[in-house]
């Protein structure tokens, strides 16, 4: 009985242990940040509480780290923008239900508008709304403008300095999982022309799935790299992060080859016209596609060092092959993707001798 509790507890402590090496340093990024924010605007000359510059580093800096100046941009025209839109408002009408409508209203459709490389800012919305219930507007707008203003200042200045999120690390698992994903596609499309158009179709719909995920990946790539501009603790890994990013990029647009393969599986499967085609395609594939996923793979892994190009000329040479045993029309349906990705690949800078 005691052992089993005992190893719980040890589990327990290891998920917490990760927990706090994952989240620890953004919470600490937060707390320096809140407090700096908090300082700073003390000493501007604050006559109360500075709760909304200590507000904005925890709204910029609780998500994605890679976006915190995406985020203090925003929370500054939103609160910009509210604060104008409630003062307006109050002067031209008292305060109603209808007033309020339409204060909330004009917030929603500022935020539409006031994106600031994100979605709908429901800060315009928020700050209209906080001013508007305000018993003096005019000083409330005033100080939550300025002290806004000063947190986002200080978060954009201190979020690259103090523990930096990693875009080289982040980047090296992004490409590692797009590299997973790939593969996973390519094998199993390769395996799913041996079976019937049932299984074909399931496959088509997991390779969806796959490249799906993919392009989660890239947008999240995307981000990471855009932070490097404002990184400078990383500006070492500017190379490295370009490579990755590159090879990701690139594994973005293989999704379109691999959505493309699984389909034309599918329009085969089960063909007893194309028996003697599906035949001897089922002795080529699937070594086909474990070379080209080995190439995919090495090219996703450039960034961090490794040589791609061994594993592409193996992939050509097997292609070569199935085009020298094999000149049907199915077999060149199939070799199409195959062809296209390597292109890609071969394309991709830094691949090329």
């Amino acid at each position: 009985m005691n052992r089993p509790a005992g190893a719980g507890l040890r589990a327990h402590a290891a998920g917490a242990q990760d927990i706090l090496r994952t989240d620890g340093p953004a919470a600490a990024r937060i707390v320096v940040t809140v407090v700096a924010a908090w300082q700073v605007s003390l000493w501007l000359g604050a006559d109360q509480p500075p709760v909304f510059a200590a507000v904005v580093p925890l709204v910029a800096l609780r998500g994605d780290p890679f976006t915190a100046l995406g985020a203090s941009l925003q929370r500054v025209l939103g609160v910009v923008a509210g604060v104008v839109i409630a003062i307006v408002a109050l002067n031209l009408w008292s305060p109603s239900t209808v007033t309020l409508a339409l204060v909330v209203t004009l917030g929603l459709g500022a935020g539409m508008l006031l994106r600031a490389g994100g979605g709908l800012n429901i800060q315009v919305a928020a700050s209209s709304l906080l001013v508007f219930a305000s018993t003096s507007p005019d000083s409330y707008a005033l100080h939550r403008l300025w002290e806004t203003v000063a947190g986002a200042v200080v978060t954009i200045v201190l979020a690259p300095l103090l523990w930096p999120p990693d875009p080289r690390r982040t980047l090296s698992a992004l490409a590692a999982d797009c590299s997973t994903h790939l593969t996973l596609a390519l094998t199993a499309t390769t395996a799913a022309l041996a079976t019937g158009p049932a299984a074909a179709g399931e496959n088509l719909a997991l390779v969806n799935a796959h490249n799906d995920a993919v392009h989660a990946d890239a947008a999240r790539a995307r981000e990471a790299a855009r932070a490097m501009r404002f990184n400078p603790v990383r500006r070492r890994h500017r190379e490295a992060v370009g490579e990755l990013a590159g090879g990701i990029a690139t594994a973005d647009r293989l999704t379109a080859q691999l959505a493309t393969l699984a389909r034309e599986v599918v329009a085969f499967a089960g063909r007893d016209d194309l028996a003697a085609d599906l035949a001897r395609a089922r002795d080529h594939l699937p070594g086909l596609g474990a070379t080209t996923a080995e190439a995919i793979a090495g090219s996703l892994a450039a960034g961090d060092g490794h040589d791609g190009l061994p594993a592409l000329a193996r992939a050509r040479t097997a292609l070569a092959a199935y085009a020298h045993a094999d000149s049907s029309p199915v077999a060149v349906v199939l070799r199409r993707p195959f062809q296209r990705i390597l292109d890609d690949l071969d394309r991709r800078p830094g691949t090329e001798p």
